[in-house]
């Protein structure tokens, strides 16, 4: 994968269910931007699966600066939230929260085997999950006159830049997304551009 591209999901997986020793164990993933995010989705979780006793869950958020969360939810330390944060870098996702919701069946299943079955859960979840491969993209205005739309438009073209804005009012303003790794070449061509502005926009 390239140093500008990223993988993540746009839509909650389908249910995944793992059984252990009468131990139920309900893999979801979500995808999420910020912690408020997490929360919405941790109490829909909490209200469909009320008489569970363990929702423990990890989540990452962030592309270049990558913040991350644990949580054993009551289970021996670190027997479930970094096993299913393990899956997470596994599977090299980011913006995404596994939970794993665990029914207990009685037989109480020790540390190893609490590790094994919550990974399993969070591997299963990501293989219900669609993953996306997104790129890390920088955001341009171009600012110029009517006369240098013919032009503007022709290396918007060439290049396959997509355009996210355009005001057409006594001048042309144009919001322009570019990858990552074309970002300054593309700067370049714009800067070069005679009566053509081009700004980063932050």
């Amino acid at each position: 994968m390239k140093e500008d591209a990223y993988k993540t999901i746009d839509q909650p997986s389908d249910e995944a269910l793992f059984k252990e020793k009468g131990s139920k164990f309900f893999g979801y993933a979500f995808p999420v931007l910020s912690e408020e995010d997490v929360k919405d989705c941790l109490e829909v979780i909490r209200k469909k699966h009320h008489a569970a006793r363990h929702f423990c869950y990890a989540y990452q958020i962030g592309i270049e600066d990558v913040y991350y969360r644990v949580n054993d939810d009551g289970e021996p330390n670190n027997s479930a939230g970094l096993p299913i944060y393990g899956q997470i870098q596994s599977f090299e996702v980011t913006n995404i929260l596994i939970v794993s919701v665990r029914y207990f069946g009685g037989t109480k299943l020790g540390v190893g085997g609490l590790i094994s079955a919550y990974k399993t859960s969070a591997k299963l979840a990501l293989e219900a999950s669609n993953i996306l491969e997104k790129t890390i993209n920088v955001q341009f205005q171009l600012i110029f006159g009517y006369d240098r739309l013919n032009k503007v438009m022709r290396i918007v073209k060439e290049n396959n830049i997509s355009i996210t804005t355009q005001t057409l009012e006594l001048d042309c303003r144009y919001g322009i997304s570019v990858r990552k790794n074309d970002a300054e070449s593309i700067f370049q061509i714009f800067k070069k551009l005679y009566k053509v502005e081009i700004q980063v926009v932050e």
